[in-house]
């Protein structure tokens, strides 16, 4: 691994921190539980406080509103976390079927410090912000990638954490697999197809909104139309580029990508839908305005050959 990448090596193998934007909607009250029960795919019930599960919070007909972590915070509040930008359309669609129930549901404006890698220990993380405000620590876990993010109005990154930026985080976060709200995530997503069924969904907890199309897929095989891929890709491309089956633009479309980045590790690496029938290990290719780049596709978490 580069010694070039100091901040992608403390998120993979230490502990390192940077400021990423999340979006936070509290539901409390004495019907939070029984209500987000309801509302979420996950089972909910039995979770203490201080943790956490993936859920998903679905549109009626099962396609997607937001990917969160469900915390619970106390015994009568929960805090979802999602992707930034994606807080408004939660808190809209938890509160359209909220009649009769003794709970609320509002965003918070926090911000929030990231702190990733395997020493990123959650136990011993400060609780103190700037202004001496207790902070909330929620768990983070997805694809190998680990750690946790401090919330509130002044988090500060804890004692020891290396500085990691943006960009080396991207990497990280692409090799592990994590779909993203405005890249691989949107309305029009079906869980299935984005792999969030797995670490997200409880098939045994009972009813939930949107659970119909979930369930269908699953006893049918989860067949769907296109999988969320990782690419090991021989050069740059943009995100949104189509994928062929050859390189030239009259050959068929078999993917698209959704984010790139340079890792340490692998090169150049991406995220992206293949169409069903495409296989691990093929080569597509990604127009570049200037040619074509070359990819192979991956299953997730990319991993060493």
């Amino acid at each position: 691994m580069s010694n070039a990448a100091p901040g992608y090596q403390a998120v993979l193998s230490g502990a390192g921190a940077l400021t990423l934007s999340w979006d936070v909607v509290s539901v409390h009250g004495p019907d939070a539980q029984r209500y987000l029960q309801g509302q979420l795919s996950q089972d909910i019930s039995g979770l203490v406080a201080g943790a956490s599960v993936w859920s998903l919070v679905l549109q009626p007909q099962g396609k997607l509103v937001a990917l969160v972590r469900a915390y619970r915070r106390s015994g009568e509040e929960f805090l979802l976390v999602t992707d930034a930008g994606v807080g408004p359309a939660l808190v809209e669609r938890l509160k359209r079927f909220l009649l009769r129930t003794k709970a609320e549901v509002e965003e918070i404006a926090w911000r929030a410090v990231s702190v990733r890698g395997p020493a990123a220990d959650i136990a011993s993380a400060g609780r103190a912000g700037a202004a001496g405000e207790a902070l909330c620590a929620v768990p983070f876990s997805w694809g190998g990638l680990v750690g946790y993010d401090l919330f509130g109005d002044e988090p500060l990154p804890p004692a020891g954490a290396l500085v990691a930026s943006v960009e080396e985080y991207e990497a990280a976060r692409i090799e592990a697999g994590f779909p993203r709200h405005g890249a691989e995530l949107d309305e029009r997503t079906i869980p299935a197809e984005a792999g969030l069924v797995e670490a997200s969904v409880s098939f045994t907890k009972g009813c939930y909104t949107g659970q119909e199309l979930i369930a269908r897929i699953d006893a049918r095989g989860s067949h769907v139309p296109r999988r969320l891929r990782g690419f090991l890709l021989e050069g740059p491309a943009q995100p949104g580029s189509a994928l062929h089956e050859l390189p030239s633009l009259d050959a068929k479309v078999a993917g698209r990508l959704t984010s790139v980045a340079r890792s340490p590790r692998f090169g150049w690496v991406a995220l992206g839908y293949a169409s069903r029938g495409v296989e691990l290990g093929q080569r597509l290719y990604a127009g570049t305005g200037e040619g074509f780049v070359a990819s192979e596709v991956r299953l997730l978490p990319l991993a060493p050959s």
